[in-house]
């Protein structure tokens, strides 16, 4: 009885952390455990529930999935939708195939949806939800970027298919998000918000795909008893359908193997593959159980597991103040390629692995892609946490968000923060220096490669340590220096402009540089007196400008970078400054220009000013096809204002005098 006891209590104790787990998970877009983590607990539940011959009202053994929190509105499915039982072994495939034909695919992983079609048109999308209820998202779906709106059959049609956010499109904007306190984690994670939103417009910007993987209802369509009959017109429709194959018991290892070799070179997310018996009737006859279809099932990959010694935690701080802690050990060889660091994500993961300097810990790929570690063999005791900022040596502080510890840097003036600032100093029109995105960008100031604009002029002494970024390489590297030594060699108006001063765009550092005759040190003297006579500046522009150039740390920066550059020196123009307070906006292709650029770099040296759009202000329009219906032309011809040619133009600059 005793040992009855004990085993329900460790029941209570693993439900406890499996739902814990799956709410941080399913409801608030974090991780607390690895996914080889929660598997293990979960397969040890099952196993306790079986040998007590009792299952707790709150396992996850019987409940499908949490309910979502939004305020998006609730509906109940038409006919709920279980979960998939699972194996890792292949044997058992071919065992639950027996001498059926089956159809082999993906499992993808991102959010799985329920459209619905009436007389050829999407009229509901809902979420998986709990399994009974979901939430209506069809708004959003409408803003995926592969849904077919409309569809050739008339009849009612019901499927199932999932959503996802590529890899590609994940590293993209997740290296883009602000607004958030920590950035995505995965893919599934970052496709699970994008589709949920309130406000479709954001969804539209996340580049989300749909993929159907099974048909629930076509009225009056005869697919002769066939899954893959299914799969097949669900594709002459229009829809992308995941990526399937035959099987049978001979040939199921070997479809298994070819799925699996094709998974590195995948751009989409998936934990897996799932196999449905292809005979539909024979599929239905089976039933289910409380939890599972019978009709298919699940395959996990078996992780590679490698056995390797923890040599240091790394603090990569980033642009939200969070500060992540990434594992670096021993290199060892998984799933084909020589992994040697792994992201921990929060102060959590690492006290429940009791990570020690030296210790001898498992790491596998989660989905045999990302580097994880699944368990400290040794547990020698927690690793210090910084208690400052690696980037500014700030005081750094623990937050706890629903029950997760994460370590932030507070400080506003962090260089973390900052990206934005470094991203347009290396910008085209700035000191245009290739190579360096934002995302590498981000990386260098982590690892304290950059501190201030000038150390990017010195990163040629960091070789070593740049080539070996994941991302990067010896032809990126030597790619990135050759642009950074030809960057040297600027303008004071690029220079200007790259530093980003408050209202100070390309136009107005033009006016300003050629104020002062492109002369620096009278440029970053210059008194707001002498500012607000330059048509163009303004009060507010002027006394940012001015303020900003008195602030010592500031001073102290450009100084620092001024000993990495070499000015050229440019003659001031003595051209009649014909065009003074004269706005123009150029828009078409140009015939007596090489490009627009320098039709705009003519115009300011005459004393006018070049804008993107036509507003009240605008004098002329120079469009070489006054007939286009472009927005420009028609916002022009509203506001009465004149529409010239380039030919004109040029009669104009020949003859020194505008009309």
């Amino acid at each position: 009885m005793d040992d009855k006891n004990s085993k329900i209590q460790l029941m209570k104790e693993k439900i406890e952390i499996l739902n814990k787990a799956a709410k941080a998970y399913y409801q608030e877009n974090t991780e607390i455990m690895p996914n080889i983590e929660y598997d293990k607990l979960y397969d040890e539940l099952l196993e306790l529930e079986k040998e007590t011959g009792i299952v707790l009202s709150n396992s996850p053994s019987i409940h499908v999935g949490y309910e979502l929190l939004s305020n998006l509105p609730k509906e109940r499915h038409e006919k709920a939708m279980l979960s998939l039982d699972k194996t890792k072994e292949v044997s058992t495939l071919k065992e639950w195939l027996g001498q059926q034909k089956g159809v082999l695919s993906w499992k993808l992983d991102g959010l799985t949806i329920v459209l619905t079609y009436e007389e050829g048109k999407l009229v509901k999308a809902v979420t998986r939800g709990n399994g009974e209820v979901g939430e209506v998202i069809t708004n959003n779906v409408k803003v995926f970027t592969n849904i077919p709106l409309n569809i050739e059959y008339k009849g009612n049609l019901i499927l199932r298919g999932e959503a996802i956010i590529r890899y590609s499109d994940f590293e993209r904007i997740n290296s883009q998000i602000e607004d958030v306190n920590a950035k995505y984690k995965n893919p599934r994670n970052l496709c699970s918000g994008s589709v949920r939103q309130l406000n479709n417009k954001v969804t539209s910007e996340r580049n989300v795909h749909f993929f159907a993987f099974s048909l629930v209802k076509a009225d009056n369509l005869d697919f002769e008893n066939s899954r893959m009959a299914q799969m097949n017109w669900l594709k002459s429709q229009g829809f992308d359908v995941v990526e399937f194959r035959e099987v049978n018991s001979n040939n199921i290892e070997e479809a298994v193997i070819w799925f699996e070799n094709r998974i590195q070179d995948n751009d989409f997310p998936s934990d897996g593959l799932v196999l449905m018996f292809d005979d539909i009737k024979y599929g239905e006859s089976l039933g289910t159980t409380a939890k599972f279809p019978r009709d298919s099932i699940a395959f996990k990959w078996r992780d590679e597991i490698k056995e390797t010694k923890l040599l240091e935690i790394e603090w990569s701080a980033s642009r939200t103040g969070l500060i992540n802690p990434i594992a670096i050990f021993e290199p060892v060889e998984l799933e084909g390629t020589t992994v040697s660091r792994a992201s921990l994500h929060n102060i959590s993961i690492m006290e429940g692995l009791e990570l020690g300097i030296g210790d001898m810990v498992q790491v596998y790929k989660a989905n045999m892609i990302i580097p994880q570690i699944s368990e400290n063999l040794t547990r020698s005791g927690m690793v210090d946490i910084p208690k400052s900022c690696p980037v500014c040596g700030e005081n750094t502080e623990i937050k706890q968000e629903s029950g997760v510890k994460f370590l932030y840097c507070p400080n506003e003036e962090c260089l973390a923060k900052q990206i934005k600032a470094f991203t347009h100093f290396v910008s085209r029109d700035a000191m245009n220096i290739e190579g360096l995105s934002e995302a590498t960008i981000e990386k260098l100031i982590s690892k304290g490669l950059v501190k201030e604009f000038a150390d990017i002029f010195r990163l040629e002494r960091y070789k070593d340590e740049i080539v070996n970024m994941e991302g990067l390489g010896e032809k990126s590297f030597n790619k990135l220096i050759l642009s950074i030594n030809k960057a040297r060699k600027t303008s004071t108006i690029r220079l200007l402009y790259s530093l980003g001063i408050s209202n100070v765009g390309l136009s107005n550092a033009k006016l300003i540089c050629k104020q002062f005759k492109y002369d620096w040190e009278q440029i970053t003297n210059a008194q707001y007196e002498q500012l607000i006579e330059i048509n163009g500046i303004g009060d507010i522009m002027a006394q940012s400008y001015v303020k900003f150039f008195k602030d010592e740390k500031k001073q102290a920066i450009i100084s620092d970078l001024l000993n990495e550059l070499e000015l050229e020196s440019v003659k001031s123009s003595e051209a009649e400054l014909i065009f003074e307070n004269i706005n123009f906006v150029i828009t078409g292709s140009v015939e007596q220009f090489k490009n627009r650029d320098e039709l705009k770099d003519v115009i300011e040296e005459r004393g006018g000013k070049v804008t993107g759009s036509v507003t009240s202000k605008t004098n002329y329009l120079i469009n070489n096809d006054n007939l286009s219906g472009s927005s420009k032309n028609k916002k022009a011809k509203e506001l009465g204002i004149r529409i010239i040619t380039e030919r004109q133009f040029v009669d104009w600059l020949t003859n020194g005098i505008v009309p």
